[in-house]
């Protein structure tokens, strides 16, 4: 399989866009995802964490609590409100775990650059531990591409303020390092969805001001110090614009002591598993993130046993 190889399952691959957000592109996409409808099958409970801060609930039908759970931070890139679209995987999660999964809505940039989004997913983990049907010992933390960045963000807040101990971090392709958007090796003939270009809009609307001295916890790979952290799993495809930097941050935070399982889908692009979510490839990368939701919940379980 060469560089721009496809993965034989993803069949509509050469024929998407190499990227869909950009400056002039942004008022379009916001109307064309606000446009979307939230599945009535999912039924999402909608609840406020916060003011400014809406979460989409998803219980399970025959589980009473204490149940654990799952705070699901969906991506964009920063500027887009994709939660809508999730609600299918969410409750999915939901019943089959057996938990409740809440997925935040948090505010966008550029209008709310860094920390304002951040803070606003420490919002929802705050209001979800609090929850009477819910042991705020279990805990997971999720999200993918730039909900995936924002959810490795959230658990260094986490580990920082001590509130609340997430028991793992599941990050799928997540967007971690600014630093991509300016690297002049990469072929942009290997990426779809979401391009150097894209990548740059989406973090310069993040940092904003905090552009000219990038904080830590605004781009995790900067953070020189992951010791402490959840356990994590992160997934990620070859011909993914994050794939470097994503296998570089599990390099790190296993060399930092974290548990970390890392999950390489060879030919797979950014976001393959919601854009051709029936393809055999993406329905075993989602298997692999409720395996890996499942052992941490029982190992968290067994430790309190």
């Amino acid at each position: 399989m060469t560089s721009i190889d496809f993965h034989p399952d993803l069949r509509v691959a050469r024929h998407l866009p190499r990227s869909i957000i950009g400056p002039r592109r942004l008022r379009l996409a916001r109307w064309l995802v606000g446009r979307q409808r939230p599945d009535p099958s999912a039924n999402a409970v909608l609840a406020e964490a916060g003011p400014n801060v809406p979460v989409r609930v998803f219980r399970p039908t025959s589980s009473s609590g204490p149940l654990p759970a799952l705070l699901w931070v969906p991506g964009g890139g920063m500027v887009l409100n994709t939660s809508v679209a999730d609600d299918g995987p969410c409750r999915v999660i939901a019943e089959r775990l057996g938990i409740v999964v809440v997925s935040v809505g948090y505010r966008l940039a550029p209008e709310h650059p860094f920390p304002t989004p951040l803070e606003d997913c420490h919002t929802g983990l705050r209001w979800l531990a609090a929850q009477p049907d819910v042991d705020a010992n279990r805990i997971a933390i999720g999200g993918a591409s730039a909900g995936g960045g924002l959810t490795a963000a959230l658990a260094l807040l986490a580990r920082e303020r001590g509130e609340i101990r997430p028991i793992m971090q599941l990050l799928a392709y997540p967007m971690l390092d600014d630093r991509t958007s300016a690297r002049t090796d990469l072929d942009p003939r290997r990426f779809r969805m979401w391009s150097q270009a894209s990548n740059k809009f989406g973090w310069d609307s993040y940092l904003g001001p905090a552009a000219a001295s990038v904080p830590p916890l605004a781009a995790p790979a900067r953070h020189d110090n992951l010791a402490g952290l959840p356990p994590a799993w992160i997934g990620v495809g070859t011909n993914d614009l994050f794939h470097d930097e994503d296998v570089a941050y599990a390099g790190r935070l296993q060399e930092a002591g974290v548990p970390c399982t890392l999950e390489i889908v060879p030919g797979a692009y950014h976001g393959f598993d919601r854009t051709e979510a029936k393809a055999p490839v993406a329905k075993a990368f989602f298997e692999s993130q409720v395996a890996a939701l499942a052992e941490a919940f029982q190992g968290r379980s067994s430790r309190r046993s």
